[in-house]
């Protein structure tokens, strides 16, 4: 059994905000409070402790009450930049990652990832969740940056981003990987739900 303290949360808020017109994303009110602090009250339910990975506002970061962190690589590279920065930052076996922008995920998310890990004896444990495709048909799809990992694969990590590597599932596939549905009944169908625009923010809010 993996025990929550020995798992140290990360959320990932070092993304540019594109899509949201270059907003930083996890600032943006959700019921009235950032939603990388909804993000923060959430996973700090679930773990031994909390960093978050930003790359602007550090000091707006630093106020929700947990160490921040920058990424490691130049030139906003992505979800895996944020990873690395964990991994070298995390000081317990396991390190667990959530994006800034899915204020509803599990509150029971590190038990199922941290369960399945340690039944499947693997490296990485990611989650799946219900996603409507182009078609408007419901698939059940892997969201990659809600992962839990051991903190041994730094080494392999810092190896495939210092060849140029940038997508997560090229990384993850070099491992063994669970992935954990998150389709039951019970199960909230908007819980990876991520506010990518202004418009998506006011839609979760509303849903």
């Amino acid at each position: 059994m993996i025990d929550s303290s020995e798992i140290t949360g990360l959320i990932l808020a070092g993304g540019r905000g594109s899509r949201m017109g270059g907003v930083d994303k996890g600032l943006q009110n959700f019921n009235g409070m950032p939603m990388a602090l909804h993000t923060l009250m959430r996973l700090q339910m679930q773990v031994g402790q909390v960093m978050i990975n930003a790359n602007r506002n550090l000091a707006a970061y630093e106020s929700f009450g947990a160490e921040v962190w920058p990424d490691v690589l130049a030139d906003y590279p992505g979800p895996l930049a944020g990873f690395l920065t964990g991994l070298e930052r995390c000081e317990t076996p396991y390190l667990v990652t959530v994006p800034c922008d899915s204020p509803r995920f599990p509150l029971d998310l590190v038990a199922r990832l941290a369960e399945a890990m340690d039944r499947e004896q693997a490296e990485i444990a990611m989650a799946a969740a219900p996603e409507k495709d182009e078609q408007g048909q419901v698939k059940v799809r892997t969201q990659p940056v809600f992962c839990l990992l051991r903190i041994e694969l730094l080494e392999s990590l810092v190896q495939f981003t210092q060849g140029g590597g940038r997508k997560i599932d090229a990384w993850t596939d070099l491992h063994k990987t669970v992935v954990v549905p998150f389709n039951a009944p019970g199960d909230d169908p908007l819980a990876f739900a991520n506010a990518n625009t202004l418009a998506e923010l006011k839609q979760l809010e509303n849903s």
